[in-house]
């Protein structure tokens, strides 16, 4: 698969946050005498059409600090099948399509530790766009830990344009909701779609969105991953993972995008948790 200026210029940004994210995700484990690190597996992608459809890494960890941490990252490409062309921006005209980007999901083996979700990605069909967004997902709701994480997105946001964060913060209100539960997944962060302005300010407003995640995230599991939890606590933890795996295989964009093109279905559902239940 050939790429052009603006898809190479993307991808090797995710390639770069993936590796910061991932370094920092493991010096977190070892300062909780933890030697755990990311194990990597490369995967490929076959397009329906019989050409090479590209493919991505998948790295999971599995620690002292994150019980489960996927970080993938994919690059694809081909023809999107049959009438889900026509769900796709800029796809009904022309199904061919050019898809890159990162996704994070972290469950924490301390419930005061909020689970989290981070994904940015660059897609072209007839249209080239940037979307993602991170989100804040904690059992245990801290208020500082919600504040922290909101505020310094905010500033990454209005290094950008004013308006973003107001509506970006409401979009993710709106998207990271369970309908048939009532509730939010979470606590919010922002998600964006279909920015689709001049590719070098878009591309530096989604390094900015990453750049942001990883300077608050780690900052929050520092602070809470030594606090003392009760059974009571994990049940909580549990219960709250049951409704996010609700919500990522109902109603979730990008599992859906995934299983839709053709990608790996073990990175698809990497964000599933490892221990979750139902009432």
């Amino acid at each position: 698969m050939i790429l052009d200026e603006q898809q190479t210029a993307a991808r090797t940004w995710f390639e770069q946050l993936r590796d910061l994210i991932c370094a920092e995700f493991e010096a977190i484990e070892r300062e909780a005498g933890s030697d755990a690190r990311f194990d990597y597996l490369d995967w490929d992608r076959a397009d329906p059409s019989g050409e090479p459809g590209g493919g991505g890494v998948r790295g999971v960890m599995k620690g002292r600090v994150f019980e489960k941490v996927g970080v993938n990252v994919s690059t694809v490409g081909g023809t999107f099948e049959g009438d889900f062309a026509r769900t796709i921006h800029g796809a009904g005209e022309d199904p061919r399509f050019f898809a890159t980007g990162i996704s994070l999901v972290a469950h924490m083996a301390n419930p005061h530790v909020p689970a989290v979700h981070m994904n940015t990605r660059f897609l072209a069909t007839t249209k080239r766009w940037f979307g993602g967004g991170a989100d804040l997902n904690p059992p245990l709701p801290i208020a500082e830990d919600t504040d922290d994480f909101h505020a310094t997105l905010e500033r990454a946001c209005d290094r950008h344009d004013a308006g973003y964060y107001p509506r970006f913060k409401r979009w993710a209100d709106e998207y990271f909701y369970i309908p048939h539960r009532g509730v939010h997944r979470g606590v919010g962060g922002i998600f964006y779609d279909h920015l689709e302005g001049e590719f070098a300010a878009d591309l530096a407003f989604t390094q900015d969105v990453g750049r942001a995640f990883l300077d608050v995230y780690p900052r929050i599991v520092r602070r809470r991953m030594h606090l003392p939890f009760t059974d009571a606590d994990v049940a909580q933890q549990r219960e709250w993972r049951g409704r996010y795996a609700e919500f990522n295989l109902v109603y979730d964009r990008g599992t859906l995008f995934g299983l839709k093109t053709g990608g790996n279905v073990d990175a698809i559902l990497m964000s599933l948790p490892p221990v979750a239940t139902w009432g």
